[in-house]
């Protein structure tokens, strides 16, 4: 790396900020995604650094049932900003839980 370039780590040192761990960043999204949809993810099946900020999708479960299975699950895009605050969601899927979806790959 030349004197001229710089990664998101030197950026964030320069203006007084350090980078933010991904497991905070991770806690920090499901705990306001939670407090603003209701819904508690079960799990972050995607995770990535964008360039302005972080992308991260969750499995919700959107309506339980029994048996298990039969559950409804929902797949949800959410975005977060530099400092990994919730600036948006969506959601992106729904399936029972029980069910592969051959739609989809993944």
């Amino acid at each position: 790396m030349t004197e001229n370039e710089n990664d998101d780590s030197t950026d964030a040192v320069e203006d007084g900020r350090r980078p933010l761990p991904p497991g905070e960043v991770l806690r920090t999204a499901r705990a306001e995604f939670t407090d603003l949809t209701g819904l508690r993810a079960e799990s972050v099946s995607r995770f990535e650094r964008t360039g302005d900020g972080w992308a991260l999708e969750v499995e919700v479960l959107e309506l339980e049932r029994v048996p298990d299975t039969m559950s409804l699950m929902a797949s949800y895009e959410v975005t977060l900003d530099g400092e990994g605050h919730l600036t948006g969601y969506r959601r992106i899927h729904r399936y029972e839980r029980g069910r592969a979806d051959p739609s989809r790959r993944g």
